[in-house]
């Protein structure tokens, strides 16, 4: 049995094809996050809120084959930015410059209460640090 497409089922699916890029590029618009005084909010599926003083570090990681900005807090908890964001697909010249942007916004507003947490299970890689302060310099 041979199934044959009418024209409208091909001008159809052909239309559907079209208007994804634009449709895709309408959502990341929306998608970041936003640095104020006190917190950082990530725009995502759903917004979320981080305090600054809540974060322990701020990271570049591969996911997916893409790079992307990954901010942990002192709970143990990592969220992913979905941007900024970059890779073979979707090359961003800017990345490191908004990677640094955020990761200084954190440092110039974590407030001067905030101290370091060792959070469990998380490794932040680099070689052990020999009287196990995580945060003393390794020389």
């Amino acid at each position: 049995m041979t199934l044959k497409r009418t024209g409208s089922e091909i001008a159809e699916s052909l239309g559907t094809w079209a208007a994804m890029p634009l449709v895709l590029l309408i959502i990341g618009q929306y998608f970041g996050v936003t640095l104020t005084e006190s917190t950082a909010i990530v725009h995502s599926l759903r917004r979320r809120t981080i305090q600054w003083s809540n974060v322990q570090a701020i990271r570049v990681e591969r996911f997916q084959g893409a790079h992307i900005v990954v901010i942990y807090e002192a709970g143990g908890r990592r969220t992913r930015l979905r941007a900024p964001i970059t890779g073979f697909l979707s090359w961003d010249r800017g990345f490191e410059e908004k990677f640094r942007t955020i990761d200084r916004w954190w440092l110039d507003h974590r407030g001067p209460d905030w101290v370091p947490v060792l959070v469990p299970g998380v490794q932040w890689g680099g070689p052990p640090v020999p009287d196990g302060d995580p945060f003393a310099s390794p020389t």
